[in-house]
């Protein structure tokens, strides 16, 4: 079984004890989350396609951690001009674990 979810914008498809990272939550660790943006659930072949959601659906998560990811550089240079710059980033994560897919 598996379901298709919108998390903080972005669509992950999840599974029972699945772990993953998606963007900065604001709960605590520890705590439990629900999502109910489920776009798509997969219960062994019957396969339940929303519009836009699928009603009655629900996930339920824990938030295990909250880090931050790999730094990106970020390098500008115009040729010629003497023009160099060089910044960086480091997105802000929440690992989640998937506990439970209610359809």
């Amino acid at each position: 079984m598996y379901a298709i979810v919108d998390i903080a914008g972005q669509q992950f498809k999840v599974e029972k004890d699945a772990k993953l990272y998606v963007h900065r939550l604001h709960e605590e660790e520890g705590a439990q989350v629900d999502f109910d943006k489920v776009l798509l659930v997969d219960n062994d072949g019957k396969v339940t396609v929303g519009k836009p959601l699928v009603k009655d659906a629900l996930v339920k998560a824990k938030i295990l951690s909250h880090m931050k990811g790999d730094k990106v550089k970020i390098f500008k240079k115009k040729r010629r001009k003497g023009y160099q710059k060089l910044t960086g980033h480091r997105q802000n994560l929440t690992q989640i674990q998937i506990e439970e897919i209610v359809s």
